[in-house]
């Protein structure tokens, strides 16, 4: 289009039009290249992996806590000596064998509660963000052969959000950044020229440093869910009872993966239902990777939370299907969350209102003026 408009009344196309052309494609590299380096992108959806992770984990330890000693502690058949042995072949690492003490024990389980605590907060994410990604590290490899799904995919995002900038959105971080910047604090200097330039070319670097190793952790997070949905498709093609549509029945008379048998019962009535599910469940997972570009992608990530929602109540695997859910957050644009926000702020106001106007009024009484005494 833009060859016909530049096109000379002559019929010749101008100097320097041709070579337009070509350069295109560096052009689009040098965009993508300006992105990656200025600003960091997905900021809200930084911060939704962070409060889900964090409130999963939160939520996994409290669930365990009962049985923290048995499955972490000193008290777990698994002793810190063979996990030890099992360290030196496959060198993980585990703050919990540094110690066969119940209260070294019970001093990291409770570091970990408040670790997972202030990063769903956000406060000082960027340590906490750390923090969390050790602490999530040594417990996995305190008790690996109890590890499923789930653990697995919480560790991966754990280390990738730690190079990302997850706090600048719904955080403590941010909150305090907020009242800093109303209140206008300024720093003053009494320093030279050359000492206010060289601190402009530190700051400078610092957010090109930032912007860079958090929209290159985003895309690697995107990167791992894609991978994911993709293999797990594939691997399921390969089998002979996701081509016949009857996978979900096996899985639904597993007694290790019903929780609730009378409801698994129920959905394994309907044969139809079973196919098409198995079907369904192979031909999202396949086609994820390649939906991701247009707006297919929202009724294909509705679907998703649903295929999610469902392991989650019949097969009784609430942590995976959790760390799922939250991974897809990802894919969800910003102003996506910023609308999200909006509503409900209009939905709090809505409903402060309406408490307003149920709250009874009490309406001033006139009491009418008394005649003055007489005199008489």
């Amino acid at each position: 289009m833009e060859t016909e408009q530049t096109r000379s009344p002559h019929g010749r196309i101008p100097e320097g039009v041709g070579a337009g052309a070509p350069r295109r494609a560096p052009d689009r590299i040098g965009a993508w290249l300006t992105v990656l380096t200025e600003r960091p992108v997905s900021l809200y959806a930084a911060a939704v992996l962070r409060i889900g992770y964090g409130l999963l984990y939160l939520a996994f330890l409290l669930r365990e806590f009962p049985h923290r000693n048995e499955i972490w502690g000193p008290g777990s058949p698994w002793t810190p000596e063979l996990a030890g042995q099992l360290f030196d072949q496959t060198g993980w690492a585990s703050i919990l064998t540094l110690s066969d003490s119940r209260p070294y024990f019970e001093a990291c389980y409770a570091a970990a509660l408040i670790t997972s605590a202030l990063f769903l907060l956000g406060w000082r994410t960027r340590l906490m963000s750390v923090l969390f990604a050790v602490m999530v590290a040594s417990f996995h490899a305190r008790a690996i052969f109890m590890t499923d799904g789930g653990d697995n995919l919480i560790l991966l995002m754990a280390m990738y959000l730690v190079l990302t900038a997850c706090g600048r959105r719904w955080s403590l971080d941010a909150r305090r950044a907020r009242l800093r910047a109303s209140a206008g604090t300024t720093k003053s200097s009494a320093a030279g020229l050359d000492a206010g330039e060289l601190r402009h070319q530190l700051g400078t670097s610092r957010r090109t440093l930032t912007a860079v190793l958090h929209n290159c952790g985003m895309f690697v997070i995107a990167a791992q869910v894609c991978f994911l949905y993709g293999s797990a498709g594939l691997y399921k093609v390969q089998g002979g009872s996701w081509g016949n549509g009857t996978a979900l029945h096996y899985v639904l008379n597993l007694d290790l993966f019903r929780p609730w048998p009378e409801l698994s019962l129920l959905a394994d009535e309907h044969d139809v239902l079973i196919a098409i599910a198995c079907y369904l469940t192979v031909l999202l997972q396949v086609a994820f990777p390649f939906v991701l570009f247009g707006r297919l992608k929202y009724p294909v990530l509705a679907m998703l939370l649903g295929m999610h929602l469902g392991i989650a109540v019949l097969m009784g695997l609430p942590l995976f299907s959790g760390a799922m859910i939250v991974a897809d957050a990802v894919f969800l644009p910003d102003g996506f969350y910023r609308s999200l926000g909006r509503l409900f702020q209009r939905i709090g106001r809505s409903a402060h209102v309406e408490e307003a106007a149920a709250s009874p009024r009490v309406e001033p009484v006139l009491v009418p003026p008394q005649p003055a005494p007489s005199s008489h």
